[in-house]
């Protein structure tokens, strides 16, 4: 077994059907457009909410784009938890060591090591 660090697969024909599919997503270019597109489309919902009647049954959902300033406020707030709570919940890297299996020394009896004679 070699220690060779695998490089990706450069061959399109080597690569599996699903693979060979989503290839285009490779270029940042194509990310970048997915993202500008995913823009437009939200854009094009928050216009679309003042243009129909809504039969609400709170009144604060009659004002247009509530539920566009809601989700990301949600979103927003999702996130900010998320941190608060790491600091709150996050531990040492070697906060599990002492009592890891990885931790104790191997039994000496168990090593295959092979002794030199001079």
């Amino acid at each position: 077994m070699s220690n060779e660090m695998k490089t990706p697969e450069t061959d399109p024909s080597k690569l599996p059907w699903l693979g060979r599919k989503l290839l285009w997503l490779d270029n940042m270019k194509n990310v970048d457009r997915i993202v500008y597109a995913l823009f437009v489309v939200c854009a094009g919902l928050v216009a679309a909410d003042f243009m129909y009647h809504k039969h609400s049954y709170l009144g604060i959902e009659d004002i247009p784009g509530f539920y566009a300033a809601y989700g990301f406020f949600m979103c927003a707030a999702l996130v900010i938890c998320a941190r608060a709570m790491r600091v709150i919940l996050k531990r040492d890297e070697d906060y599990y060591s002492p009592k890891d299996v990885e931790s104790e020394p191997y039994p000496e009896d168990q090593l295959s090591r092979e002794t030199i004679n001079d």
